[in-house]
């Protein structure tokens, strides 16, 4: 099937008609400098609490190395871009901010069914196999992506498209037969730009090109299952969920088409909600109010803990009820995030819930909390 010309062009005409926003072809096969990059990161242990990372290493350098009969890669675009930038939201502090592609349901059905279909569609033209990967297997989608000519590896490590900016979803099908295509890889057109390095709240870019995950606030907010480290709490602000600072920052982004794709258009209650009605959701609330979500996997507990961290952060007395309220909250994480917001917001009633409710605590990370705040504010 070498340099059909033809059969590439109706591919890309099926895979635009099922929704996809670009679509490419490479040879399986990831470059030596991203798997030096990659092999690094984890050595540096830069993946924090991510150990499939570590643990399927071998499988992420190559993908010859989780299917070894994969010849041809071919990778398609889903363009996310709306029309605000969550940079804007950031100084409205009594409400939470959602990474964009959290804000409607969760793009991995929607993305795998249309692959699915196209996958069907290609193989009863041709006599191969293939497998399909939306984000959830060992694959590095982002430099198939670079090699099939749809956009490069940013400073921030991310994928930038020259029509989409920074708002696309990957999707992946490998293929075991080849297919050649004329289009060549983008090269890196950041230049001397390095708005996304110096706008990272946190710091989580030792340099241009490496990402350090634990100091992320996408890997703290949702990948991150423990208490947030103190250090960087109040870096957070008001993002409950992810963070889309490097993205929206990056100047590629006024070329950005917006999507038509009502399936990536933001909820309403997930635009920039109230950070008091989130604190006050229970088990069955939150697992209602995320059905179908990327959100609901981190849970009630982990999701509360980041509303609290923002609430702290929110220098607002308003959100004290409900703060104090989470401070005997069945979940050790959830008292943790709302000692520390409550510390925040006002030393004098952190101290007079600290009188009341330290020595009936059993848990030995919340007492040290109780303790660690108290100090922090009173001396």
């Amino acid at each position: 099937m070498n340099d059909d010309s033809n059969f590439i062009m109706s591919v890309e005409s099926k895979a635009i008609d099922l929704g996809f926003d670009d679509v490419g072809f490479c040879k399986a096969h990831i470059p030596p400098i991203t798997r030096k990059r990659l092999i690094e990161f984890i050595d540096r242990g830069r993946h924090g609490e991510m150990s499939w990372m570590s643990e399927k290493l071998y499988t992420r350098l190559n993908p010859a190395n989780m299917w070894k009969e994969a010849k041809t890669a071919l990778v398609v675009l889903a363009n996310y871009s709306n029309d605000k930038n969550s940079l804007d939201f950031l100084e409205k502090k009594n409400n939470g901010l959602i990474s964009v592609y959290a804000q409607n349901k969760d793009y991995h059905k929607w993305i795998k069914g249309r692959l699915k279909n196209l996958t069907s569609w290609i193989l009863s033209q041709t006599r191969g196999k293939a497998k399909v990967f939306v984000d959830t297997a060992p694959l590095m989608e982002k430099p198939l992506a670079e090699a099939s000519g749809l956009g490069w590896v940013g400073k921030h490590t991310n994928l930038i498209s020259r029509s989409f900016g920074n708002w696309t979803f990957i999707g992946v099908i490998l293929f075991d037969f080849e297919l050649t295509s004329k289009t060549k890889p983008l090269k890196g057109l950041c230049g001397t730009c390095l708005k996304c390095i110096d706008i990272c709240p946190t710091n989580a870019f030792p340099q241009p090109y490496k990402l350090d995950a634990r100091k992320c606030i996408s890997y703290l907010t949702i990948e991150h299952k423990h208490h947030i480290p103190r250090k960087y709490r109040s870096l957070m602000g008001n993002r409950i969920y992810g963070c889309d600072d490097c993205l929206a920052i990056c100047p590629w982004n006024k070329f950005a088409k917006l999507s038509s794709n009502i399936a990536f258009k933001a909820k309403k209650e997930f635009n920039n909600p109230s950070l008091q009605k989130l604190s006050k959701i229970n088990e069955v609330e939150f697992k209602k109010m995320f059905s179908g979500s990327p959100i609901k996997r981190i849970g009630r507990n982990q999701f509360i803990r980041n509303v609290l961290i923002a609430m702290g952060n929110s220098s607002s007395k308003s959100m004290l009820p409900c703060v104090v309220k989470l401070i005997n909250d069945d979940s050790s994480l959830v008292r943790v995030a709302a000692i520390w917001a409550l510390g925040k917001l006002s030393k004098q009633r952190f101290n007079i819930e600290k009188r009341h409710n330290f020595n009936k605590e059993r848990d030995i990370d919340v007492k040290k909390e109780w303790m660690l705040t108290y100090i922090e504010i009173n001396y």
